[in-house]
């Protein structure tokens, strides 16, 4: 389920760092842990799945909607005029748990930043999204980088595809098949029942993640559009859980295209 949030600025505070997509993921796990404890350890620590080595997280989101910011690129800041701001979510749950978790965002109050920038919120309406009409074939656009990543024999850091390269298609169709197999227990989804098409040219784009402390990283996705046939579960699971590796630290967000 998807739901899209109106965030109101509660103080005259404008500079948001623009590697912003830590902290929303951290409210969110704060916001389930605050209303149940278990569900919220198990969702941060394990995520959901069968397997004890191939397991994932349940939630995705978008990047801020926040008109057009001014930019301190020196300072890695946005300072922000709008007022209203939105924030779309998705969870990749049946509706009855759907709708408990819209209640859980109703009227929350947070702060968004690090301890030198960031605004603070107020959350005014939460807004169920409906599901796109799903068929076989596709058209998405992305609006957060998908990564598709390997870590090559030896290697002590992680290998970041992008679209041009050879393994990235194989490998990208490879971890959606190993996401749907892992959080579902029906019939299993083979490779050879995906097809994936760029459509567009693509743009790399990078998040940091855990921005000023010992575990930051930078972690490097790309953006374009793209061509999907799969079985219907799979778009569907897309559709709450995000196409890309860490879904939950704000990757992988999709778009639906109407093609006329």
């Amino acid at each position: 389920m998807r739901f899209e949030l109106q965030l109101n600025r509660s103080t005259k505070h404008r500079m948001l760092p623009m590697n912003y997509q830590y902290y929303i993921s951290a409210w969110i796990y704060r916001v389930l842990f605050a209303a149940d404890r278990d569900f919220a350890i198990f969702l941060h620590d394990h995520g959901y799945g069968k397997s004890d080595t191939k397991l994932y997280k349940l939630f995705c989101f978008s990047k801020l909607d926040f008109g057009k910011p001014k930019l301190w690129t020196d300072k890695s800041l946005f300072e922000i005029a709008e007022h209203e701001i939105y924030l779309r979510i998705s969870f990749d749950v049946p509706e009855a748990a759907g709708n408990f978790i819209k209640g859980l965002f109703q009227n929350q109050e947070f702060y968004l930043g690090d301890k030198f920038n960031g605004i603070d919120f107020q959350v005014r309406s939460v807004e169920a999204l409906p599901a796109p009409s799903i068929e076989s074939t596709m058209q998405y656009h992305l609006q957060t980088p998908w990564v598709v990543s390997f870590q090559p024999d030896g290697a002590k850091y992680s290998k970041y595809l992008q679209p041009d390269d050879e393994d990235f298609e194989r490998l990208a169709i490879k971890h959606l098949c190993e996401k749907y197999n892992n959080t579902r227990n029906t019939q299993t989804m083979g490779e050879d029942q995906v097809n994936m098409i760029r459509t567009s040219d693509f743009k790399k784009s990078g998040i940091v993640l855990k921005p000023g402390t010992r575990e930051e990283s930078k972690v490097i996705g790309s953006l374009f559009s793209f061509q999907l046939t799969a079985p219907l579960e799979l778009h569907q699971m897309i559709f709450g859980a995000g196409v890309s590796e860490k879904s939950s630290s704000g990757f992988g967000w999709v778009e639906t295209v109407d093609i006329k």
